[in-house]
C-alpha cells in the first residue's frame, strides 16, 4: 500500500508505507468456507492515527471480468489502525475472480483478488 493523504474534518491524515491490505480465503472449488480482508501494519505505520471513514467491499466476477455480486461493508466512521471485515461462507456460481476493497472516506484505496478456477 503506497503512502496517501485524506482529509477529515479539515485535518490531514498521512497513511505511511509499512501497510499491507491482506485478503484471505479458504476452501475449494467454488465453495469459500472463510473470507476476511484487513490492514495490517508494521510498527512505524502502527504510529498513524490509522483510517477513518473506512469499509472494506467484497466483489464477485466471472471469468469475462464480469462482477455479479458485491458486498458491500458499512463506513465506519471511527479511526482505526487495523480495519478488518469478514464475510459470509459462500458458493459461488462461476468460476472467475473474488476481490477485496478498502475505501477510506469514499475513495478506493487498494484492492486484492484471487483467481478462483478449475
Amino acid at each position: 500500500m503506497r503512502t496517501f493523504e485524506y482529509s477529515v474534518g479539515g485535518v490531514t491524515m498521512k497513511i505511511p508505507t509499512g501497510c499491507m491490505f491482506t485478503h484471505i480465503i479458504r476452501g475449494g472449488g467454488r465453495k469459500i468456507t472463510y473470507q476476511n480482508a484487513g490492514v495490517d501494519c508494521a510498527f512505524v505505520g502502527a504510529l498513524s492515527s490509522g483510517f477513518c471513514n473506512w469499509r472494506i467491499d467484497f466483489t464477485y466476477a466471472d471469468t469475462n471480468n464480469r462482477t455479479y455480486r458485491i458486498s458491500r461493508g458499512r463506513t465506519h466512521s471511527e479511526c482505526k489502525i487495523d480495519p478488518m471485515r469478514n464475510n459470509s461462507p459462500r458458493y459461488l456460481p462461476r468460476y472467475g475472480k473474488a476481490c477485496a476493497h478498502l475505501h477510506v472516506n469514499g475513495v478506493r484505496r487498494v484492492s486484492q483478488c484471487h483467481h478462483i478456477t478449475k
